[in-house]
């Protein structure tokens, strides 16, 4: 199976390299070849990229960047192969995942939403979560992708729907990095021994997985990428909007949306998420 990979950032290129490790052969997408990189498998014109590919395989930035990919002025959806497919990785609007979708089934092309959770850890281990808009039955010719990539493979039946789920994950990701932050900064300031009181934590119902991944970036302020807080701001923001177009009020993630604005605005945007702590340690009187 020959297939193309865009978006080589954070997820993106640990991911494409599991494939490639798993014996896939990828035609690499980027707007820049590096002189310290192997050419063969690099392509800087995408028409090129996607050249006999059975599939196309996406992880970028939103809704703009994947529609731009597909059908800008470079776009890319008129060389795909008939019967080929799209898996989307991307997390982008369910209403987004919708026309895209139809617009490349006139073109007989299947297009699935993917969007996954777990981090660039996940990401290199092959141990992301995955919420697939579509059946098994319907992903069956490509699904051991999923099984390379993901230890969770979670399939909803219907177009969107792996961007619907994607959309309450972050909103449970918004709490939990809320509330381990708030508690951290707690603990800190009463002086308690933070590293025994991390461990005992982890093992009670208070356990999360930014507990178990981040606490010691906020412990000591140091925030390795994982995921982008501009990123995870932005998912935020899909969730709330979809919220609000079903009349529902999403109060909790508004406060963590508006807090992670004011930390963008201060430069803080392309950091782990776990930097939200930097708010909450701004607060103390």
């Amino acid at each position: 199976m020959k297939l193309a990979f865009f978006g080589l950032g954070a997820m993106g290129k640990p991911m494409s390299e599991r494939l490639i490790n798993n014996g896939y052969k990828l035609n690499l997408f980027r707007r820049k070849i590096l002189n310290n990189i192997e050419q063969e498998s690099y392509f800087i014109d995408p028409v090129e990229a996607v050249k006999d590919c059975d599939g196309l395989l996406i992880c970028i930035s939103d809704d703009a960047a994947v529609d731009s990919v597909l059908f800008g002025d470079n776009g890319i959806s008129e060389c795909l192969k008939p019967n080929s497919f799209v898996i989307d990785f991307s997390t982008i609007s369910p209403s987004k995942s919708v026309s895209i979708h139809q617009k490349l089934s006139e073109k007989n092309i299947f297009y699935v939403d993917c969007p996954v959770s777990g981090g660039t850890e996940g990401a290199e281990k092959g141990s992301l979560s995955l919420f697939i808009g579509a059946s098994k039955d319907e992903c069956s010719s490509f699904e051991h992708i999923f099984e390379v990539l993901g230890k969770s493979i979670n399939y909803f039946n219907g177009v969107g729907k792996g961007q619907q789920v994607k959309a309450l994950n972050q909103i449970l990701v918004a709490g939990t990095y809320a509330a381990v932050a708030e508690a951290i900064e707690l603990g800190k300031t009463l002086e308690l021994p933070m590293d025994d009181v991390v461990n005992a934590l982890k093992v009670g119902a208070a356990n999360s997985w930014p507990l178990e991944n981040r606490s010691t970036a906020m412990l000591l302020d140091e925030h390795p990428l994982g995921f982008k807080l501009e990123l995870h701001h932005k998912d935020l923001s899909i969730a709330i909007d979809l919220a609000k177009s079903i009349n529902i009020e999403l109060p909790i993630a508004s406060l963590v949306k508006q807090i992670e604005n004011e930390l963008i605005q201060s430069g803080c945007g392309g950091l782990d998420i776990s930097v939200i702590h930097r708010y909450i340690s701004t607060k103390k009187s």
